[in-house]
């Protein structure tokens, strides 16, 4: 299968997970394509200012993979700058967040895989 850009939905986001301004969602594979086992493959775009605020991932583990700008990564041990080609990987119950304090977007792809 081949699912071309111009067939991915976007969607904007306001106070995602309860954090700052708005997150730019593209989704990459809807509901009805995603595998049993997978709950979201998207890319996010979090302008200056923005972010996705802590929630926890249980029977779940949630991927970042950053693919250009810079950000700051909540986790329970403390605040970590993350930059393009870093991995966050959260599971297990644990939580976390991420905003964007740079002028470039941080732009990342997310994908939630069902434990």
């Amino acid at each position: 299968m081949v699912k071309h850009a111009e067939k991915m939905p976007e969607s904007v986001r306001e106070h995602m997970r309860g954090g700052p301004g708005s997150v730019l969602v593209k989704d990459l594979l809807g509901k009805e394509d995603m595998a049993a086992h997978c709950r979201l493959f998207s890319v996010l775009t979090i302008e200056q200012g923005s972010g996705i605020g802590e929630h926890d991932h249980r029977d779940e583990t949630e991927y970042y993979w950053i693919l250009s700008g810079e950000g700051i990564v909540t986790e329970a041990d403390g605040e970590k700058q993350v930059e393009e080609g870093d991995l966050v990987i959260t599971g297990g119950g644990a939580s976390h967040a991420i905003r964007n304090e740079k002028p470039e977007p941080l732009k990342l792809l997310a994908v939630i895989i069902l434990d």
